[in-house]
Formats: structure tokens, C-alpha cells, sequence
């Protein structure tokens, strides 16, 4: 099985069909010491971790993790997005010990991510980034982490490179993509993983982004998949606008259109919403890179 031996019981419990995931990750982090809080905002149940005013040192900037625990009904969503919660649920309990005071990380598990094919707006993130901001609780530093359990390439998408935004927003945004590429480097210098910026399906940063919140998503692939995918978009420049669910606009007459372009994507993007999705499909590779990027995000100290 291409999960950590420690994380396997916990991870098959988690994917099965009829677990309540809310309850299970508010139950995993408090036996493991880390309390938690259900945010109920306009139908949505986010889980809001709650470390001690000791880890946070107003000297330098928040760092706000987010990744959706939701999943499509009748899938296993061990990828989307089981494995980055349960690795990020076990860096709460890490960030939980005395070695890391003043780690200034905030974890939000959220809900509603899957509603996104709706409309941004009918996303769990939309209307939590909203209250979020009104609250002055999340500024410009939010990294989100979607389907992190396959591959050994670190992807950061383009999400929110558009030249259209402006202003205040544009260079904090710019920043605050500056700072993620910079956290990828260190992370990779090991040499048996790598990252890339590409287009990718928008995830919760799309909630963030609508809201005029910087945010950036890392999500992972393996190394053939980020090269032929990159080789793809290079080859037809339509392929980029299909990946930002534009689809979604197409016709039902477009289905030919639809599946010409859905055989140019990542495999990995390909297995979401389907029971391939399965922990069959994981590399035990992106586990162990996704904790060093974790662990970077929180020695590094960026100035408020």
C-alpha cells in the first residue's frame, strides 16, 4: 500500500463511504491533543484548528492553510482530497509541541469545495474567505494544498497571474506567489522531487481570489504527467482556458470537444470524482514531500 505504514488504518477509515469526515478529523486531532472548531458559515460546517496565542507572533505574517475535506459522493476521494487532509491534520498535531512556538500557521479545513463547478460563488471557501476578511483574520497569505498524495512534483498554479488584476491586490498577490516559489525551492533541494508552475483546475484559492484575498494552491503530480501535460499546453494554447473549468460553459453538443481535451490532462486530474481515486493510486513519495513543505511553510518568518 503506497501509504505511511503509521497512517494506513487511520487513511482506509477515512476514504470509506460512510464516514462522516468532519467528526473523524475533529476526533483525530483531539485524541492527538489539538483541539478544534466547527465555523458554520451559510450551510457549510469548516473545521477551524485552534492552537494556543503562544504560536503566533505578530512580528511577522500569518500563514493560513487551507484544504477541503469534502469529497463527491460515492468516491473514495483518497487523493481529492483525503491525503493532504490527513497530512495536514498530522502537522496540527506536530505544530501542537513546544518545538514550535511562534510557527504563526492557521489551519482551516473547509467544506463546499466540490460546489465550485457551480460557480465560485457557490463555493464552502467563497462565502468563508468573506467572513473571514470582514473579521481582519486573513489578509494575504493563503496557501492551499488540493490532491497532494500522487507524484513527486509540486505544481503552483498560474491561478491569479492574469494580467487583469490590479492595485494593492496584484502586488500582494505577486508577493505572495514570490514567497510560494520560494518555500518550493527549499523544499525540493533534496533532488528526488521537484516543482513546476502550471494551469490547474481551480481549487479553494478561487473562493479567496473572488474575494480579493491572495491565495495560492500547490497541488502534485508524477514527474511523466507534469512533463506531458506541460507539452500539451505548449502544443495547443486552447488547452489552458478547458483546464479552468471552462468546460463547464460547453453545450451538450460539445462532448466530442470535451473529451478531446479531457485525454490532454493529467491522468491524476482524470481519476478525480471517479473510484479510481483510490489509495491504490497514491505514491508514499508525496507524503514524505509534502511534510518538508509543510515543515518549511512553518520555520519560515515573512515580515507583517
Amino acid at each position: 500500500m503506497a501509504i505511511p505504514e503509521k497512517m494506513q488504518a487511520d487513511f482506509l477509515e477515512y476514504i470509506s463511504p460512510d464516514c462522516d469526515r468532519l467528526a473523524f478529523l475533529q476526533n483525530y486531532l483531539l485524541k492527538n491533543g489539538v483541539k478544534s472548531t466547527v465555523l458554520q458559515i451559510e450551510g457549510k460546517n469548516h473545521l477551524y484548528v485552534n492552537f494556543p496565542s503562544t504560536s503566533y507572533d505578530p512580528t511577522f505574517k500569518i500563514k493560513t492553510v487551507v484544504t477541503h475535506y469534502d469529497r463527491v459522493k460515492g468516491t473514495p476521494a483518497a487523493n481529492d482530497n483525503s491525503a493532504a487532509n490527513l497530512m495536514i491534520a498530522d502537522f496540527a498535531v506536530e505544530l501542537s509541541k513546544n518545538t514550535f512556538r511562534n510557527h504563526n500557521i492557521r489551519i482551516i479545513f473547509t467544506d463546499g469545495e466540490e460546489l465550485g463547478e457551480g460557480g465560485v460563488t457557490e463555493q464552502g471557501a467563497f462565502s468563508l474567505a468573506e467572513r473571514l476578511k470582514k473579521n481582519g483574520l486573513v489578509t494575504d497569505n493563503v496557501f492551499v494544498f488540493d490532491s497532494c498524495g500522487r507524484g513527486t512534483v509540486a505544481v503552483l498554479s498560474t491561478a491569479g497571474t492574469e494580467s487583469k488584476i490590479k492595485g494593492k491586490f496584484k502586488n500582494d498577490f505577486f508577493d505572495l506567489y514570490e514567497r510560494a516559489q520560494e518555500l518550493l525551492n527549499s523544499s525540493s533541494a533534496t533532488g528526488f522531487s521537484s516543482w513546476m508552475t502550471l494551469p490547474t483546475p481551480y481549487s479553494d484559492n478561487a473562493g479567496f481570489l473572488a474575494c480579493g484575498v491572495p491565495a495560492v494552491l500547490i497541488t502534485f503530480l508524477p514527474k511523466e504527467e507534469a512533463t506531458l501535460y506541460f507539452k500539451n499546453l505548449m502544443a495547443d494554447k486552447t488547452l489552458e482556458k478547458f483546464v479552468k473549468n471552462c468546460d463547464s460553459a460547453l453545450s451538450v453538443e460539445d462532448e466530442i470537444f470535451k473529451f478531446k481535451y479531457k485525454e490532454k490532462m493529467p491522468v491524476t486530474w482524470r481519476m478525480f470524482h471517479t473510484e479510481m481515486d483510490n489509495h491504490l493510486s497514491l505514491t508514499e513519495e508525496s507524503f514524505d514531500f509534502m511534510r518538508k513543505i509543510l515543515l518549511s511553510l512553518a520555520f519560515r518568518k515573512d515580515l507583517a
